[in-house]
């Protein structure tokens, strides 16, 4: 049954893998260039502006990625550049480019120059002509505080990597400046990309990579990934291959035709030509009876899998440990994910209170070692818990699958006696209460390390939001007096009085930049609150102007029947915005939607 399920599985991926692209989320980077004029509506601007969107959105003919336009006259002219990353296919690219096309009116809906970039592609227009001239005016940094394993011997690697890219990209020709490349570390290996945009002469898109190598050099030395972006040029590295290989080499278009003098007359044939030709018509046909018989054979094998699959379901009781399990084997084959219950108990000394880690709304954590030493975090839920089987459930199905650097990994389960057990990678650091309000460990916890914690929460928020095989939105607002007093605070100008008083070195303006982010991410108005992309972006991007927030959620309406601190939810489905119940702090909500 499982093998069944496994190829009827894979079988539905192929299927996924050849459905069309979706549509790109907001801009990754973006900026509205304020300083440098606004056009009115019905101008002659506006008309040409939507002119040149309006043909890059609708152009098919260009295949190599990248576009330019000017429409009009000055002081009305509008000139625009687009262009993809090198190693992106026709039909994402011209999906990106409309994207951008449509997206970069709402962020910037009447300014004379903006941007806005996408992972794929970006797009830049001005009323200045930009063909050719390298443009410095913004950087944007995106990196990831882990350093290398041997950090000397990584920069070494990457500068070597980076002198090699730089040179190969600038070579490119005026529809692709493009270059992928690998260097080996010791034990890592770097994976960089470079592209310039294509307008630039050899000696632009030396200049532009140049400084922004030079930028990397600056913020992220030693860091295993990091990604400069100007509007003219950007440089990636990582340790994990991000880019496709196959493209780093742009496809060779077939040599022209010539003309040339009628040829003699060839040779006769030799005789066992005129059977080649039949014999192609017979293997052709063959091959079409071959593919006519094929086809329904497969479909008709693939049904019948299906319907001895659901047969056998219903044959068995649907008990819930067995319904629990065959939705942990779709993930996993049992023998490599399930555990033994004597194992786990040993491991935790018969889940004494001095392994007890802590007691959460569903059941107690436990410390446990394995007879090979490792540690582990054991979670049982409570069987008196009215949720317990279906917080085991969803955890099972959805935590297995999630696999990110700032997400606690889960290592396996437990159906046994009546136990329902999950078992977690050991984090020895605890949680984040135990240094932030005791008064001896607080000073561990400098600033520069708590904004590498708020980043990394963001990073891991966004995997759940964005990038997990399903969109997990889990609801914990608890609005406390804390975020009352966050708001009073900021309306008065006086919000450095509620930063943590053991904070006394450190930025206070990235302090002021996160309380501020905050408060975006609280708005009453759903519809203003930045997504955990926009979010990422702004910790990321000091070079980013921040909106100035408007009330929050939690300020609409008191709730004076609950005992306990209570908070307003919107529901978090993009088609909604409709106010919740209020409910108890305990309660948290985990949405699912699918991909």
């Amino acid at each position: 049954m499982g093998t069944l399920t496994l190829w009827i599985s894979y079988f539905y991926v192929l299927l996924q893998l050849s459905s069309p692209a979706i549509a790109q989320p907001d801009f990754m980077h973006m900026t509205c260039y304020n300083e440098e004029g606004f056009y009115s509506a019905n101008s002659p601007y506006q008309r040409n502006l939507a002119s040149v969107l309006s043909s890059l959105a609708s152009d098919t003919s260009t295949e190599s990625g990248f576009y330019n336009l000017s429409v009009g006259e000055a002081p009305n002219q509008v000139n625009a550049i687009a262009f993809c990353r090198g190693d992106v296919g026709v039909d994402d690219c011209r999906s990106c480019i409309t994207n951008s096309t449509r997206k970069i009116l709402e962020i910037c809906p009447n300014q004379t120059h903006a941007i806005g970039v996408y992972d794929l592609c970006r797009l830049r227009y001005n009323n200045i002509s930009i063909y050719g001239v390298v443009d410095e005016s913004r950087t944007f940094f995106i990196w990831y505080p882990n350093n290398a394993s041997n950090v000397n011997l990584f920069i070494q690697a990457q500068q070597t990597l980076f002198d090699r890219l730089r040179s190969e990209t600038a070579s490119g020709d005026s529809t692709r400046k493009f270059a992928t490349g690998n260097e080996s570390a010791g034990f890592e290996k770097v994976f960089a990309l470079m592209q310039c945009s294509p307008d630039l002469s050899f000696q632009g898109c030396d200049q532009c990579l140049s400084e922004a190598i030079s930028n990397i050099g600056s913020c992220c030395a030693g860091f295993t990934s990091a990604s400069v972006i100007k509007p003219s040029c950007d440089v990636r590295y990582d340790i994990k291959l991000f880019y496709d290989p196959t493209a780093s080499t742009p496809p060779q278009a077939p040599p022209p035709r010539q003309a040339s003098p009628v040829p003699e007359p060839p040779p006769p044939p030799p005789p066992p030509e005129p059977q080649t030709e039949g014999r192609h018509i017979l293997e052709s046909n063959k091959a079409r009876t071959i593919l006519i018989f094929t086809v329904p054979t497969v479909s008709v094998v693939i049904i019948f899998v299906i319907c001895f699959c659901i047969f056998l379901k219903k044959q068995k009781p649907q008990g819930k440990a067995e319904s629990i399990s065959k939705t942990v084997d779709e993930i996993e084959s049992p023998e490599s994910f399930q555990w033994d219950f004597e194992t786990v108990r040993v491991a935790t000394n018969n889940f004494s209170e001095g392994n007890k880690l802590g007691q959460g709304g569903f059941g107690a954590v436990y410390k446990g070692t394995l007879s090979n030493g490792q540690e582990v975090a054991v979670k049982r839920l409570s069987k008196k818990s009215g949720q317990g089987d279906l917080e085991f459930k969803n955890e099972v199905l959805l935590v297995a699958k999630l696999q990110h650097r700032n997400l606690v990994r889960l290592l396996g389960f437990c159906l046994e006696r009546n136990e329902r057990l999950l078992i977690y990678e050991f984090v020895p650091n605890t949680s984040l209460d135990h240094f932030l309000f005791d008064p001896r460990k607080q000073g561990i916890l400098n600033w520069e390390r708590r904004y590498e914690i708020i980043c990394g929460i963001a990073r891991g928020i966004l995997y759940l939001h964005q990038d997990s095989q399903l969109r997990i939105i889990h609801r914990d607002l608890k609005a406390s007096n804390i975020l009352l007093d966050a708001w009073r605070n900021w309306r008065q100008g006086t919000s450095m009085s509620i930063i943590d008083t053991s904070l006394k070195f450190g930025s206070s303006s990235e302090m002021m930049r996160c309380i501020q982010i905050g408060l975006l991410c609280v708005q009453e108005n759903v519809g203003k609150r930045p997504t955990m992309a926009n979010v990422v972006l702004m910790l990321t991007s000091h070079s980013l102007t921040l909106s100035v927030p408007s009330r929050p959620a939690f300020l609409i309406r008191p709730n004076t029947n609950s005992d306990v601190s209570s908070s307003l939810r919107y529901d978090s489905r993009p088609t909604q915005a409709e106010v919740l119940p209020l409910s108890k702090n305990e309660a948290s909500i985990t949405e699912l939607y699918p991909r």
